[in-house]
């Protein structure tokens, strides 16, 4: 469909949408006995004027508890409590799922439903991907770019929406959320349309415990996501076919029996994100396992056994060593994560004045741990640390495979935008780097270096030609012009620089002459905290500020 002008239609604000609710129910909905449920109804409408509209004009008039009590709970359990609502509401959005062209979209909609609040696009599409659900593709990479597809199909459709999160400070990530109505109404289509229980969704909904829960033998993915679960039973529902198991978000939950897991041979997806984690050698078919900010001294016991294993989330803060072989054993792993939480803190930051500093990223990982990394042929994505002397006469041809990684090499503690599409190296403490280091930024997009020295002789008579931003923090050295003969520009197609706390600085003509720098690409300059900064750049003998 052509457009000449694309208009946003924006839910209501809770004020706006009690307005629009009282004007279709009439003053039943103002009654003392029926206000606080009236409020409730408006508010599970979450906005949306239709739905508002509908259930508003099916309650009018209505003066009875009872009715107002049961049009609530049908409302909370995804279900059109009357004929009006379900022709008007719930029909009309099963249309435009209907109206969805191919099945994989319908499934990948339907998924979505599992998660109750807005969720990062790339956490939903490696569980489409982990599951199969957007088919057989060579390479994972081609599996996702389909995912991106659905997603804005989806999104073209108004059956998600996208948003923008601030997770902490400055940190955006691309979400998709459904509307609460919409949402509803997947729910319903996955419990009344589909020849056997695809879904258990339970997430949101302040569960302490879930012996209780009735589960489907059949049910293909469970949702527990977001509630106050202490403990898991360790006799529970046997699910074979069970695919997608999420348990993330349950802060209390501390204790995870083995046997937990016994019911769930066929699991692909496993989200355990802020729970425990116990032994999960039994999972053989597990595609995608995602652990983030769980607090582990040791890796998972029977991680070994995890053969099929392509993703890997497992920001450990507290992991104090991995065994020789580890990493050997994750043969079809494609994206490996040991960095921080992408979600909550993809800026790093401490005190760069003080003398010491608090490792926020997990394990620094040793030359053996690199080493069997380099020979996982199937990985693509790689964000790591690495003790300094694990880059030492190492060969690093094999990182030409990595589509993307984020490499930091020593504890690097300053301010750091983490950007998952790029190819990124960070250095700290530094004193003079060795030849093996340029071997590595042959394959780098973005550099960032704090408290480093010998950088000049680093990059000499070498060409870059892939390092498109430079981030250079904390240097207390002068700047002496680089010796005549330096021809070759180090970095021919640098966008980005940004230089913060040189000391003695005096101008960006200096810095670029002392790495015989020339800028002919340069689109952006920040420069920070640069005290003895007097001009830019000479340009024809005059100072340019």
């Amino acid at each position: 469909m052509r457009t000449n002008t694309e208009m946003k239609v924006a839910t209501l604000k809770e004020d706006e949408s009690w307005q629009l609710f009282v004007k279709n129910t009439g003053d039943s909905a103002k009654l003392e006995h029926i206000q606080p449920l009236a409020q409730e109804i408006a508010r599970e409408c979450d906005g949306l004027p239709l739905a508002i509209t509908v259930i508003g004009t099916s309650m009018r008039g209505k003066t009875r508890v009872e009715l107002w009590e049961d049009a609530l709970d049908s409302l909370r359990r995804s279900e059109p409590y009357n004929k009006n609502v379900k022709d008007k509401v719930y029909n009309v959005i099963k249309w435009s799922y209907d109206s969805l062209e191919s099945l994989d979209i319908q499934r990948c909609f339907l998924y979505c439903s599992l998660c109750p609040v807005v969720v990062p696009i790339n956490d939903v599409i490696h569980c489409w991907c982990s599951e199969g659900i957007l088919g057989e593709h060579d390479t994972y990479q081609k599996a996702y770019n389909r995912g991106i597809k659905i997603v804005e199909t989806l999104t073209d459709a108004c059956m998600l929406e996208v948003h923008m999160v601030n997770f902490s400070w400055t940190r955006y990530v691309d979400c998709v959320k459904m509307h609460d109505v919409v949402r509803d109404v997947a729910i319903w289509i996955d419990n009344c349309f589909r020849n056997e229980q695809n879904s258990l969704i339970q997430s949101g909904i302040g569960l302490t415990e879930i012996s209780h829960v009735k589960v489907s033998v059949s049910v293909k993915r469970i949702s527990f996501i977001g509630n106050k679960i202490e403990h898991l039973p360790d006799c529970f529902t046997k699910c074979s076919v069970t695919a997608s198991l999420l348990l993330q978000d349950n802060k209390l939950l501390e204790e995870i029996p083995h046997e937990f897991f016994l019911n769930y041979p066929a699991l692909t997806v496993l989200n355990l994100s802020e729970t425990e984690l116990p032994p999960i050698g039994d999972l053989h078919n597990l595609q995608l396992l995602d652990c983030d900010n769980t607090r582990l001294s040791c890796p998972p016991q029977g991680m070994d056994k995890l053969t099929n294993l392509r993703l890997l989330n497992l920001p450990a803060y507290d992991l104090k060593s991995i065994n020789k072989g580890y990493f050997l054993t994750l043969s079809s792993i494609e994206k490996l994560n040991m960095l921080e939480t992408e979600h909550y803190n993809t800026y790093y930051y401490v005190d760069i004045f003080s003398s010491t500093s608090r490792n926020f990223k997990g394990t620094l990982l040793g030359t053996t741990s690199f080493d069997e990394i380099s020979y996982l042929h199937n990985l693509t994505s790689l964000f790591i640390t690495l003790e300094n002397s694990s880059i030492i006469n190492r060969d690093h041809t094999w990182m030409a495979r990595l589509k993307r990684f984020h490499i930091e090499v020593g504890n690097f503690p300053y301010l750091i935008h983490f950007k998952k599409s790029a190819k990124t190296i960070c250095i700290s403490n530094c004193e003079n780097f060795n030849g093996e280091l340029s071997g590595m930024l042959q394959f780098a997009s973005d550099l960032h270096l704090g408290n480093c020295t010998g950088f000049r002789k680093l990059i000499a008579n070498k060409s870059f030609n892939g390092l498109k931003s430079l981030d250079i923090c904390q240097c207390f050295r002068d700047f002496e012009q680089v010796e005549e003969g330096y021809g070759i520009d180090p970095l021919p197609n640098l966008e980005y620089l940004k230089l913060e706390i040189h000391y003695n600085l005096k101008s960006v003509s200096e810095f670029s002459q002392h790495l015989g720098l020339k800028f002919s690409k340069l689109r952006q300059l920040d420069v920070f905290n640069c005290y003895s900064l007097t001009h830019l750049f000479y340009v024809g003998g005059a100072n340019w500020n």
